[in-house]
């Protein structure tokens, strides 16, 4: 799927033309530029892999600068790879900006979530909290953890505290419900994971989503 990669702005309202108001992520999606081209014939699948932002030579290392060596001096912050059904359309430097989207349409936003740290079982899972009447020794606490006599441990994947946050996340099916070529902006209906100003891949859909058949139901 082709996409771009770009930076939450945040969040706002606006209003379609009938007057209800729409609650958008504000996305600054590219200008991207091609810094490598992946075809079948010598890595086996197509893909494009964009470049976004900038950064100073003095932070790039000698293998990504001898990689991007043909791109006149443009040394982007990030890296990101898209794969694609075919690559004859494009070339090595060409940018890609907000154009490639259009209102109306299906797209899947991945980011990395707010980091929260460690946390119990209350916030991290939504357990209900305990008793707060005097005496009462399970305020926040997970409860018991065991099996018993059989089979005598903790089951794997138990709702346990622990690390909150900072995972790789995708929300699928999000809708488009603006494009601002000029500044590059894309208006993204509801939320997307992440803190202000994190970085964001947001990628096409090949095709609208059809829905699935299953055993009696339709989804």
């Amino acid at each position: 799927m082709l996409g771009l990669i770009g930076k939450k702005l945040g969040m706002m309202s606006i209003f379609d033309e009938r007057g209800m108001m729409i609650p958008v992520t504000v996305i600054q999606a590219g200008p991207c530029q091609i810094t490598q081209i992946k075809t079948i014939d010598g890595d086996g699948y197509n893909a494009l892999q964009l470049g976004f932002g900038q950064k100073s030579e003095k932070n790039v290392t000698k293998p990504v600068m001898g990689h991007l060596r043909k791109l006149k001096g443009y040394l982007p912050r990030v890296l990101r790879e898209f794969r694609v059904d075919d690559v004859s359309g494009y070339e090595l430097g060409q940018q890609l900006n907000v154009e490639i989207f259009t209102e109306g349409e299906g797209v899947d936003v991945g980011a990395t979530t707010k980091g929260r740290g460690f946390q119990g079982v209350v916030k991290r899972h939504g357990f209900s909290s305990g008793d707060a009447t005097h005496g009462s020794t399970s305020h926040r606490k997970p409860g018991s953890i065991g099996a018993s006599a059989s089979p005598s441990r903790v089951m794997k994947n138990k709702k346990m505290p622990g690390q909150y946050g900072n995972t790789n996340r995708k929300i699928l099916n999000l809708k488009v419900a603006k494009v601002d070529p000029e500044r590059n902006y894309l208006f993204v209906k509801g939320a997307v994971p992440g803190p202000t100003s994190a970085l964001v891949t947001v990628y096409k859909k090949n095709k609208p989503g059809a829905k699935r058949q299953l055993p009696g139901i339709l989804v």
